[in-house]
C-alpha cells in the first residue's frame, strides 16, 4: 500500500514538471513554434481547397501554388482596401474638427460641480509640480568660468558599421519587420505542410509507436475534423457578424460601413475583446460626423444585441457541439494562450486547446486535460444524483431525475439512475464511509422522489383495494397480485417500491412490503393472498439474506411463484442463478426489465387457469369446486 502510495505521488510529480518543461520550451521557443502553429492552422484550413484542385487533375505542388497564391491576393488586397479607407478618413480629419470640440467640450464636467472642482484642483497641483525642474535648474552649480553646468548629458555621434540588405529592410519596414519575417516563415511552413502533409501524418503515426496504429488514427482523423469543422465555423459566424454589422452601421448612415463590417470579421478572430476594439472605430467615426450621442448609442446598442445574440446563444451552441470545449475553457485558453504568445496566442487559442483536448482523449497520461477541457459530463447520472444526496442536495438531485425523465422512461430512469445509485450509497455504507445522518437522508430523499414519481406518472388502477393494513389484497380479478418483498435493508425496499410502479404501469395489481422482521413480512404475504412474490435484493451484501428468505417462502408458501431480483449483478442472470441456486425459485432476475418479461412469462398460465376456472364456477354454480392456483410446477 505505501509502495503504491509513493508510485502515485513520483507519478503526479513526473507529470507536474514534464507541463511546466512543456510551458517553458512554448515560450522560449515561441519564435519557433508560432510560425509552426500558425502553419498548421492554415494547412487544416487550406488542404481542403488543394484537395478539390487535385481532385480536378492538378498537380500536388501546382494545386499548393495556386491556393497559397490565391490566399495570399485575398490577404493583400484586403489589407491594401483596409489601409486606403483608413487613409481617406485620415484625410478628412480636419473637415470633423467641429464635430470633435463639441463632443469633447459635452465630456467637460461643469466647473461649478464637484467633479470640476476636482479637475481644477488637479490641474493647480500639476502647474505647482512643472515648476520644479526649473527651480532645480536655478540652483544647479556653475563651471570654473560661471557658466551653468549642462544638466542633460551632451549627445555623441558614433559612426555606425556598413549594414546588409537585411538589416536595410528591417529598417525600411519599421514596426513590420518582425511580422513580416513571421508571414515568410509561416508560409515557408505552410507550402512545406500541405505538400508533404501524408509524409507528416505518417510520421505523426509513427511517433505513436508499435501498436498505436488504431489510437493514433482515430486521434488524427478526430482532430483534422474538429478543427476543419471549427475553423469553417468560425469563418461562417464572423462572416455573418460582419455583414450584419455592415448592414447596420449602413442603415444608422456611418461612412465607411464596409469597411467597419470587414474589420469587425477580422477581429473577432480576437475572442472576447476583438468585438469590443471592432466596435470602437464606427463609435468614433459616428461622434466625429454626427453631432451628439445619438449615432454612437445606436452603434451600441447594435453590439449589444449582435453580441446577445451570436456570442451569447449561437457561438456557444455551435462551438460547444462541434469542438468539444466547454465555455470556461476557451476563456482560460484565451488567456492562457496570449499571456505565453501575445495577440497570436489569442488567434490560436481554441484550435491549440482542441488538440490539447484530444491528446488527453487518446493518450492516457493526459486524460486529465479532457476532464478539464472538455464538455462532456465528467459524472455519469447516477454518479451526479448521488453525488448532489451526499451533499444533502435533495433539489438538485429532484432536478436531475427531473431532466433524465425528459429523455428516458420512468422504467429506465430507475435503472440507469435511481438503482445505480443506491447501489453507490449501499457499498459506501458498508465499507463505513457514509454517515448515519447522510444516510437516512439518502433513503428518505430518495422514497419521496419515488413517491412523487409514482403519483404522476403511474395511473391508479380502480379495479385494485387496499386491504385495513394499507396493503394490496386479493380482489378477485382476472389479474394476478404481486408483492414485492425486501431481502435485507431498506435499500431493497426502494427498489421493490420502483418495481409495483412498473409492474403497475404495465397493468399489473402489485404492491410492495417495507422492510421489517422476516416473520412479520411472512404473515403479511399471506394475509394478502398473493399468487407472486418478487424478492428485492441489491448486491453484494444482500444475496445471503435474499436466498435465505426464498426458503422461508418456499417452506411456508408453496404454491407461491417466487422471482429474485439481484439488481445490477454484474454477472448477468446466468452468474446470479448460479448464486441463488435454482431449490427454492422460478426465476432469478437483474434488472426492472427482465422482471417485467418474467412476469408476463408467468402470468400467461395464471391468466388461462383463472379463466378455466370462471368457466367452471359458470357451469357448477357458485358452489362448484374452483380449487386454489396449482402448485409451481403448473404455472
Amino acid at each position: 500500500m505505501v509502495r503504491s502510495s509513493t508510485s502515485t505521488a513520483s507519478f503526479k510529480s513526473s507529470t507536474l514538471i514534464a507541463i511546466a518543461l512543456a510551458i517553458a520550451t512554448l515560450y522560449f521557443g515561441r519564435q519557433i513554434f508560432i510560425p509552426l502553429a500558425l502553419a498548421l492552422v492554415l494547412d487544416f484550413l487550406l488542404t481542403p481547397l488543394v484537395s478539390l484542385l487535385e481532385r480536378a487533375r492538378l498537380g500536388r505542388v501546382p494545386a499548393v501554388l495556386v491556393v497559397l497564391i490565391f490566399s495570399l491576393a485575398l490577404t493583400a488586397g484586403t489589407a491594401w482596401e483596409v489601409a486606403g479607407q483608413l487613409l481617406d478618413i485620415t484625410g478628412h480629419i480636419r473637415d470633423y474638427k467641429t464635430n470633435l470640440e463639441q463632443t469633447i467640450r459635452s465630456l467637460r464636467p461643469p466647473a461649478s460641480g464637484a467633479l470640476g472642482q476636482a479637475t481644477a484642483t488637479v490641474r493647480e497641483l500639476n502647474k505647482e509640480l512643472a515648476t520644479v525642474p526649473g527651480q532645480a535648474a536655478a540652483h544647479a552649480p556653475n563651471d570654473a568660468n560661471g557658466a551653468p553646468r549642462p544638466t542633460h548629458p551632451v549627445p555623441v555621434q558614433v559612426t555606425a558599421p556598413p549594414s546588409n540588405l537585411i538589416q536595410d529592410l528591417r529598417a525600411l519596414l519599421g514596426p513590420l519587420a518582425g511580422p513580416a519575417e513571421t508571414a515568410a516563415i509561416v508560409i515557408i511552413f505552410t507550402a512545406f505542410m500541405l505538400i508533404k502533409r501524408e509524409d507528416l501524418r505518417n510520421r505523426l503515426i509513427r511517433l505513436g509507436g508499435q501498436g498505436q496504429l488504431t489510437v493514433m488514427t482515430q486521434a488524427l482523423d478526430d482532430a483534422s475534423q474538429r478543427l476543419s469543422r471549427y475553423l469553417l465555423l468560425q469563418f461562417l459566424v464572423n462572416a455573418g457578424y460582419g455583414i450584419l454589422f455592415g448592414i447596420g452601421l449602413y442603415i444608422i448612415r456611418v461612412p465607411h460601413a464596409l469597411l467597419w463590417g470587414l474589420l469587425a470579421a477580422l477581429l473577432r478572430l480576437v475572442p472576447y475583446i476583438g468585438t469590443l476594439i471592432a466596435t470602437a472605430f464606427p463609435i468614433a467615426m459616428a461622434l466625429a460626423v454626427f453631432p451628439g450621442w445619438q449615432h454612437a448609442l445606436l452603434i451600441v446598442a447594435l453590439y449589444l444585441v449582435l453580441e446577445l445574440v451570436i456570442a451569447n446563444i449561437i457561438e456557444p451552441w455551435l462551438y460547444g457541439a462541434h469542438t468539444g470545449m466547454s465555455s470556461l475553457a476557451i476563456l482560460v485558453a484565451a488567456v492562457f494562450w496570449s499571456m505565453l504568445w501575445g495577440p497570436v496566442g489569442l488567434i490560436l487559442s481554441t484550435p491549440l486547446t482542441v488538440c490539447l483536448m484530444l491528446a488527453g482523449r487518446y493518450v492516457p497520461q493526459l486524460s486529465f486535460l479532457e476532464i478539464i477541457l472538455g464538455d462532456e459530463p465528467v459524472l455519469s447520472p447516477q454518479e451526479h444524483f448521488y453525488q448532489r444526496l451526499l451533499a444533502m442536495d435533495q433539489d438538485e438531485a429532484r432536478n436531475i431525475a427531473e431532466a433524465q425523465l425528459q429523455e428516458k422512461s420512468l422504467e429506465n430512469l430507475y435503472e440507469t439512475v435511481l438503482i445505480p445509485a443506491l447501489r453507490l450509497a449501499e457499498e459506501d455504507r458498508h465499507t463505513d464511509a457514509l454517515g448515519e445522518r447522510t444516510c437516512e437522508f439518502i433513503s428518505q430523499s430518495t422514497r419521496e422522489l419515488i413517491d412523487d414519481l409514482g403519483d404522476r406518472i403511474v395511473p391508479h388502477d380502480p379495479a385494485r383495494r387496499p386491504g385495513t393494513d394499507g396493503k394490496l389484497l386479493n380482489s378477485g380479478n382476472s389479474r394476478a397480485n404481486i408483492i414485492c418483498v425486501p431481502a435485507r435493508d431498506e435499500a431493497d425496499e426502494l427498489v421493490g417500491m420502483m418495481l409495483s410502479q412498473i409492474l403497475r404501469q404495465a397493468g399489473y395489481a402489485a404492491t410492495y412490503l417495507a422492510i421489517g422482521t422476516v416473520d412479520g413480512m411472512l404473515e403479511q404475504v399471506e394475509k394478502g393472498g398473493f399468487r407472486i412474490a418478487i424478492v428485492s435484493a441489491l448486491p453484494p451484501f444482500a444475496v445471503g439474506q435474499a436466498r435465505s428468505l426464498c426458503t422461508r417462502l418456499r417452506a411456508r408458501f408453496p404454491d407461491l411463484v417466487i422471482v429474485i431480483g439481484l439488481w445490477e449483478f454484474g454477472g448477468g442472470v446466468l452468474k446470479a442463478q448460479e448464486r441463488v441456486g435454482s431449490t427454492c425459485v422460478n426465476a432469478v432476475v437483474t434488472t426492472l426489465a427482465e422482471s417485467l418479461l418474467q412476469i408476463r412469462t408467468l402470468f400467461a398460465p395464471c391468466a388461462t387457469l383463472l379463466s378455466e376456472e370462471s368457466r367452471t364456477v359458470a357451469e357448477n354454480g357458485p358452489g362448484g369446486e374452483t380449487g386454489p392456483l396449482r402448485s409451481k410446477a403448473a404455472i
